[in-house]
């Protein structure tokens, strides 16, 4: 388990998960999640290569902050293949009602 100078643990899964979408494109995204009980970030859930980004932000909960990597396949104008892993931080932000 990684550990951050801010005491946050990152648990090894998520590293591992990472490296899996980034050489071998094993998942379409991967959605991290905070554990504040134990003080670690951790695999919340994986997507399959054949899932959208529809299918990714369904997956986010609209109530609590999540941070992801998704990876993002296109065609260049030269029509071209190829492919961008996206980090997203996704907050949120309470607005106080008058």
């Amino acid at each position: 388990m990684a550990n951050a100078v801010s005491g946050m643990a990152v648990h090894d899964d998520c590293k591992l998960k990472f490296l899996e979408l980034k050489a071998k494109r094993t998942y379409r995204f991967i959605v991290f999640k905070i554990e504040e009980k134990q003080k670690q970030v951790v695999v919340e859930k994986v997507g399959e290569p054949t899932q959208s980004y529809e299918d990714f932000t369904a997956s986010l909960p609209a109530d609590e902050c999540r941070y992801a990597v998704y990876d993002f396949d296109f065609v260049t104008e030269e029509n071209c293949q190829k492919s961008r892993i996206f980090f997203i931080a996704c907050y949120l932000f309470f607005a106080e009602v008058a």
